[in-house]
């Protein structure tokens, strides 16, 4: 199991968000599972700067996106951008917070990181049931020279709704037609095969005790669990390893001022180092707070990460926002407002 937080935060951490949204001195949040290394960290260190704690459950951006509409966090969490209309529908203002990338982990004895070479195509195959053994013709055929064992593949997934399920499928949709039409992409889907995992975590702990696994996690999991992990085949054609730099080369040209509410994908970009399954990652207030202080909160917090939290999510491999992405996330702010109708956060 991934080992990410300090027990000081880690109590902090699994205490109820919906009962400690209230607490004095306290903001709760709750949803993806994608960035939770990195917040773990900022949280960490902001509570030692301002004794202000963050308790936030790590429980899969589907349930981050029902328990901010349900008002019982301060705030959600979720890899999966939620699209102006729905943010319009319930009331809620989206901004990003960093950028990571989802990577394909496998547990394939004699097979070293980043040795084995993945197409899009492949991985739909593979996840839709249709390669079930690591030798296969079309997995031996994109991997010459790379002894690839006679194991049969056991899919691994998630089992919660998914903001990385959410990128994972979204870009399997975009590679592979047949996986478009019969799967589709969103946050949960109807797997064709394989096993279900809860989390980032719960995934990335499956596929490393099960020999002959695949699984598809952030890359944070699989850098702190030193994780099998396979090179992808980019938009350029190019076999890419998953790393801070090559998530920057795709979201390079991210166009976050024309973005209508920060709804942006960033995968398959273009670019000869892009990583293909690369997205970030949001959070979800609601624009009309009930609580101004509570909102103001939230607000600094994210605030004090922008400001102070580049070197943490660069340590986790994250790429944080250039700074003037993060100017148009403050200025969007001024739409939550307080009861009185003033923005809580200037």
């Amino acid at each position: 199991m991934l080992k990410i937080l300090g027990a000081a935060f880690g109590a902090a951490l699994i205490a109820g968000a919906a009962t400690m949204a209230h607490a004095a001195g306290s903001i709760s949040g709750a949803g993806a599972t994608f960035p939770q290394p990195v917040y773990a960290k900022w949280a960490e260190t902001y509570k030692a700067q301002t004794g202000t704690s963050l308790n936030y459950q790590a429980i899969g951006s589907g349930g981050g996106i029902k328990q901010i509409e349900a008002s019982t966090v301060d705030f959600g969490a979720s890899d999966k951008p939620l699209k102006p209309d729905d943010l319009a529908a319930n009331g809620l203002a989206m901004f990003p917070t960093v950028v990571g990338g989802v990577v394909p982990v496998m547990n394939l004895p004699g097979i070293k990181p980043g040795q084995l070479k993945m197409t899009g195509a492949n991985l739909a195959d593979i996840y839709r049931g249709a390669i079930k053994k690591w030798n296969d013709p079309l997995l031996v055929a994109a991997n010459p020279g790379v002894a690839l064992p006679n194991l049969p593949i056991t899919v691994v997934h998630r089992s919660d709704g998914s903001g990385t399920t959410f990128l994972f499928t979204t870009y399997l949709s975009m590679k592979a037609q047949h996986w478009a039409t019969e799967v589709g992409a969103n946050d949960s889907v109807s797997w064709p095969v394989g096993l279900g995992g809860k989390g980032n975590d719960g995934v990335a702990a499956f596929v490393k005790q099960t020999p002959g696994s695949i699984g598809y996690v952030e890359y944070a999991y699989a850098k702190q669990n030193a994780m099998t992990y396979a090179l992808m085949q980019n938009k350029n054609g190019k076999f890419v390893s998953p790393d801070a730099k090559n998530f920057a080369a795709a979201a390079a040209n991210a166009k976050w001022a024309s973005a209508p509410g920060f709804y942006l994908l960033l995968l398959d970009q273009p670019g000869a180092e892009a990583w293909p399954i690369t997205g970030a990652t949001f959070i979800l207030v609601h624009t009309k707070q009930t609580d101004a202080a509570k909102g103001k909160e939230v607000l600094s917090f994210f605030d004090w990460c922008y400001k102070n939290g580049d070197g943490a999510a660069d340590q986790l491999d994250y790429v944080p926002l250039p700074p003037a992405v993060k100017d148009l996330i403050r200025k969007s702010w001024t739409k939550v407002v307080g009861p009185d109708g003033k923005p809580v956060y200037k």
